[in-house]
């Protein structure tokens, strides 16, 4: 969305004029409606955000890239405000966090069934679809619980020529 169309199609969102909530009518722009479909507020940060992370594809970033990414946009959020919206992202859905070590977090658009790659050379993830690892033998859970979900990180590192 252009600076033009964000402030054609937005109206306070509070008494704090820093950020604003976008009508999804007034645009045509899909990620306010996505927004709202999962329950969020499509206010003018989340929006900007949404649009830097989802209008790629699917792709892994950490919040420090995302960062990176809305600073050389020009867009003014600082990075509490990426790892918040990263987070509020994840809760309502629409976007899922993958924990590689107690350091690095990556956010994932990729909500589907699936799994990751990661070369520990120089932390990039690439999925694995989840029906390749279909005939996982997995332990009976106890009793009242259930799998929620199963998480593979298959690391790698690059062959070195001899």
């Amino acid at each position: 969305m252009s600076d033009m169309d964000r402030k054609l199609f937005t109206r306070p969102a509070s008494d704090d004029a820093s950020d604003t909530v976008v009508e999804p009518e007034a645009c045509a722009n899909a990620f306010p409606a996505r927004l709202i479909a999962a329950g969020l507020r499509p206010t003018r940060q989340r929006v900007a955000l949404a649009e830097l992370l989802f209008g790629r594809g699917d792709r892994h970033v950490t919040a420090e890239r995302l960062f990176e990414e809305a600073t050389a946009a020009r867009l003014s959020v600082s990075l509490a405000t990426v790892y918040n919206t990263l987070h509020q992202f994840t809760a309502a859905g629409i976007l899922r966090e993958i924990a590689v070590d107690g350091a690095r977090v990556y956010f994932d658009t990729n909500t589907s069934d699936h799994h990751h790659f990661l070369v520990e050379d120089d932390g990039e993830l690439y999925d694995i679809p989840g029906s390749t690892m279909a005939g996982l033998n997995l332990p009976k859970p106890p009793e009242g619980l259930k799998v929620a979900r199963i998480d593979v990180v298959v690391r790698l590192r690059r062959e070195t020529s001899a």
